[in-house]
C-alpha cells in the first residue's frame, strides 16, 4: 500500500484539479471540501464502531436492543443518522440534488451534537453537481474506506497546509506551518495540564501537542485540557472541526484577544502556545490601559490612543496567563526582539524576571504565504533560579531543506538536533546521548539493508550482460559497429571488476563495523565518539561506490545501446534475458540503481546527524558555537540594548564546505524551480483567459 505522504500529494492533485476546472478560488473552496473530509471520517468511525456496538448488544426475549446515539458517545463517536452517512451520498441516483443531501447531512450531525452547532459548511450550492460528485469519490479512495482517525487527521493538516500555500483565508494566517508548530511543542513539552492558545487559527498548536503526547505515552484527554480563542467566526469552525477530525476536545470561544480574555486564565496556565498576527496596530489603548494581563505596563502609545504595534500586547499577555511554573513558546515577528522605544522597556521588565528561557531565529520561507523571517521565543516561569541570569539564543536561520521554491521547512532530524540542543541547556545530558545513540543505531539498521539492494542491482546487470554476450556470438564478425560493442563491453567488464572489488571490501567492513559498534545500549559520549569516527571511512567509501554504481550504469547503457543499433541494422532482437526483455531490464537497472545508491545515501545521512551534534558538542555539554548557540547572561543582553536577537549574540557562522554536494540534487532543485515557475505562469495565463473571457 501506497505510504501516507504519496496518498495527500494524489488526494490534494485530484481535489485541486477539480478546483482548477472551476470558476472557485482556494478561499471559496477550501472549507466544503475539509467538511468532505469530515464526513468521511466520520463515517469511517462510525462503521467501526456500530461493528463494535451490535456485537455487545443485549438482547431480551431474542430480541437484541437498538443501537443508540448514547452508544457512540461513550466510544467517542458521532452516530450518523442515515441521509449522514457517505454512502448515502455517494449511491445517491443521478438526478438528486447533490448540494442539498450533502448539506442535509451536515444538518443532521450539527442537530444531534451541540458542540457542532453552526460549525460544519453548509455552501455545497456553489459546486456544479459533477463535481460534487467527483469530490465525493475522490473521499471514497480504497485506501481510506478503512482508515484511521490519525490517517484522516493527518490529511486534513495536509489540505489545511496546502489551502494555506495557495493564500486562502486571509493569506493563511489560519494555519502555521508544522515545522514551528512542532519546535515550540519539543522545547516546551506540553504534558499536562492547562493548554491554552489565545490566538488558535485552526487549532494547530493543540493538534500537534496530542502528537507529542501520543509519542509519550499519555492521552490527550486525559493529560491536558485545551483552551483556545480566535476573533474569525469562521476560522473557529477550522478549528474545531481540526479537533473533532483528530478525535481531540477543547473550548473554542470566540473573542479578539487584544481585549478579551474569554476562559478566564490569568495565572491559571500550564502552557502557553500561539502565533499571533505580527505587528498589528491601532489597538484602543484606552480599553487596555487598566488590563491585568499587563503587568510590564502599556507599550507605545501614539497621540490618537493607540498602541502603534501589538506585538508587545501579545509577549505580556502570554507571560500572564502563566502559572508559577508556566511554559509558553511563541512566534514572533523578528522585529519585536530588537525594537525600541516603549517596548525596550516592556522587554527590559520581562528579561528581568529571570523568565525568559530561549530565543530561537528562525530564517525567511518557513511561511507558506509570506518570506518575512521570525523569532521562536521561549519563557519559563519554572526555570530554576541558578537559572534566571541565563537565556539561551539559538540562530537556526543556517538550519532548514527546501521544500519548494518558496517554501523551507526543518527534516524530522533537524528537529531533533536543535532540540537536544534544549536538552543539553537544561542539564539533560541522557536524552542527548539517547538522540546520538539512536542515530548509530540508525546507521547500523540502514547498513543491514544495503547488500540486498547492493544484490538486486548486481542481478539486473548480470541478466542484461548475459544478453549482450549471447548478442555478440550471433552478431556478423564484419560489422564495424561490433568492434565498438566489444570495445564497450571490456569497459563495462573492467567498471564491473572495479566496483564488484570495492562493494566486497564495503559489505566486508561494514559487517565488522555492526558487529564491533551498533549500540544495543546506551553507551557513554567517549564510546559513541568513537563509533562516530570508526563510521568515516566506511562513510567516505559508500560515497565512492554510489558513483561507480553511477558509472556502471552509464557503461552498461552505453553498450546495451550500441548492441541495440546493431541488432536493428542486422534485423534481429536482442536476446531476453531470464528475467525478461532487455528494454524492460534495463529500466528496472535505473530503478535499482536509484534503491540502492539512496539506501548507501541513507546510511551515511545518520551519520552525519551524529557527526553534526558531535562536533559541536564534543563533550556532550552545552557549549557557546559560532553561528549557532550562546548562552547569554542578563547583563550582556543589556549591553546590547535588551536586545534579544539571537543573531547579536552568536556571531556569524563559519562558512562550512559541502563534502557531499550532490550534482543531481542540485539539478532536481533547479528543475523544482523551473517546474513552479511554469506552473505559476500557467496559473497566471488561465487567469487572463478567465478575465478576457469575461470581459467580452
Amino acid at each position: 500500500m501506497e505510504n501516507l505522504e504519496q496518498l495527500e500529494r494524489r488526494l490534494w492533485s485530484a481535489a485541486d484539479q477539480l478546483r482548477s476546472n472551476s470558476k472557485l478560488t482556494s478561499t471559496e473552496y477550501y472549507m466544503p471540501v475539509l467538511g468532505l473530509i469530515f464526513l468521511r471520517h466520520a463515517y469511517n468511525r462510525f462503521l467501526v464502531v456500530k461493528a463494535e456496538v451490535e456485537a455487545t448488544l443485549p438482547s431480551r426475549g431474542g430480541v437484541t436492543r437498538p443501537i443508540t446515539k448514547e452508544d457512540f458517545t461513550r466510544k467517542s463517536a458521532l452516530y450518523l443518522q442515515p441521509e449522514a452517512q457517505y454512502e448515502y451520498l455517494l449511491t445517491l441516483p443521478s438526478d438528486q440534488d447533490v448540494a442539498g443531501a450533502i448539506i442535509r447531512a451536515m444538518e443532521l450531525i450539527e442537530a444531534d451534537y451541540a458542540p457542532l452547532q453552526g460549525v460544519l459548511p453548509k455552501d455545497y450550492q456553489i459546486f456544479e453537481s459533477d463535481v460534487l460528485k467527483s469530490l465525493l469519490k475522490t473521499f471514497n479512495d480504497q485506501a481510506l474506506q478503512s482508515a484511521s482517525g490519525d490517517m484522516f487527521g493527518r490529511i486534513y493538516e495536509y489540505f489545511l497546509m496546502k489551502f494555506a500555500m495557495q493564500g486562502a483565508q486571509d493569506n493563511g494566517e489560519f494555519f502555521t506551518p508544522p515545522s514551528l508548530v512542532q519546535t515550540l511543542v519539543n522545547v516546551i513539552e506540553p504534558d499536562h495540564g492547562i493548554v491554552t492558545d489565545p490566538a488558535c487559527g485552526s487549532g494547530g498548536m493543540f493538534v500537534q501537542t496530542s502528537h507529542f503526547l501520543e509519542k509519550v505515552g499519555k492521552p490527550a484527554h486525559e493529560a491536558v485540557t485545551f483552551y483556545g480563542q480566535e476573533k474569525t467566526a469562521a476560522t473557529i469552525r477550522l478549528a474545531k472541526m481540526n479537533l473533532a477530525v483528530h478525535g481531540l476536545e477543547g473550548s473554542i470561544a470566540e473573542g479578539n484577544s487584544f481585549y478579551e480574555d474569554q476562559h478566564s486564565l490569568l495565572g491559571r496556565a500550564d502552557f502557553v502556545m500561539a502565533n499571533p498576527p505580527f505587528n498589528v496596530d491601532e489597538v484602543d489603548a484606552e480599553k487596555i490601559k487598566n488590563d491585568p494581563r499587563l503587568p510590564f505596563g502599556l507599550p507605545g502609545v501614539n497621540k490618537s490612543k493607540k498602541v502603534s504595534n501589538g506585538n508587545y500586547l501579545w509577549v505580556s499577555y502570554f507571560y500572564s496567563y502563566l502559572n508559577d511554573k508556566g511554559r509558553a513558546g511563541f512566534v514572533m515577528s523578528s522585529q519585536a526582539s530588537s525594537a525600541g522605544n516603549a517596548e525596550k522597556e516592556v522587554r527590559r521588565k520581562l528579561v528581568e524576571t529571570g523568565h525568559v528561557d530561549a530565543m530561537i531565529s528562525i530564517r525567511s520561507n518557513f511561511f507558506y504565504t509570506r518570506t518575512v523571517p521570525c523569532e521562536l521565543w521561549f519563557l519559563d516561569k519554572g526555570k530554576p533560579a541558578a537559572m534566571h541570569d541565563k537565556v539561551l539564543m539559538l540562530d537556526a536561520r543556517n538550519v532548514f531543506r527546501k521544500v519548494t521554491r518558496k517554501v523551507y521547512d526543518f527534516s524530522p532530524e533537524q528537529f531533533q538536533n536543535l532540540t537536544a540542543i534544549v536538552w543539553l541547556y537544561r542539564g539533560q545530558q541522557e536524552r542527548y546521548l539517547q538522540l546520538v545513540n539512536d542515530y548509530l543505531n540508525q546507521v547500523c539498521e540502514e547498513a543491514a539493508k544495503v547488500p540486498a539492494q547492493l544484490q538486486a542491482y548486481d542481478s539486473v546487470l548480470r541478466n542484461l550482460e548475459g544478453a549482450v554476450k549471447d548478442f555478440l556470438k550471433v552478431a556478423p564478425k564484419a560489422e564495424v559497429a561490433k568492434t565498438e560493442l566489444e570495445a564497450t563491453y571490456h569497459e563495462w567488464e573492467l567498471a564491473f571488476g572495479n566496483y564488484s572489488h570495492d562493494r566486497e571490501a564495503l559489505l566486508q567492513e561494514l559487517a565488522s563495523y555492526r558487529d564491533t559498534w551498533c549500540p544495543s545500549v546506551l553507551h557513554s559520549n567517549d564510546w559513541q565518539q568513537q563509533a562516530r569516527k570508526a563510521f568515516e571511512p566506511l562513510a567516505a567509501k559508500a560515497k565512492g561506490l554510489t558513483k561507480q554504481l553511477d558509472l556502471l550504469y552509464k557503461v552498461a547503457t552505453r553498450t546495451l545501446d550500441t548492441a541495440t543499433a546493431i541488432a536493428k541494422s542486422i534485423n534481429r532482437p536482442l536476446p531476453v534475458t531470464a528475467e525478461g526483455p532487455v528494454a524492460q531490464q534495463r529500466k528496472a537497472l535505473d530503478a535499482q540503481r536509484h534503491e540502492a545508491a539512496e539506501q548507501l545515501k541513507l546510511m551515511t545521512y545518520f551519520h552525519k546527524q551524529a557527526a553534526w551534534l558531535q562536533t559541536r558538542f564534543p563533550e556532550a555539554k552545552l557549549r557557546d558555537v559560532e553561528g549557532l548557540v550562546k548562552l547569554t547572561s542578563i547583563a550582556e543582553i543589556e549591553a546590547n540594548d535588551w536586545s534579544l536577537t539571537p543573531g547579536r549574540y552568536v556571531g556569524m557562522a563559519p562558512q562550512e564546505v559541502d563534502e557531499d554536494f550532490d550534482f543531481e540534487e542540485a539539478l532536481r532543485d533547479i528543475h523544482l524551480e523551473l517546474a513552479g515557475l511554469n506552473e505559476e505562469a500557467a496559473e497566471l495565463a488561465q487567469t487572463i483567459q478567465q478575465n478576457f473571457e469575461e470581459l467580452v
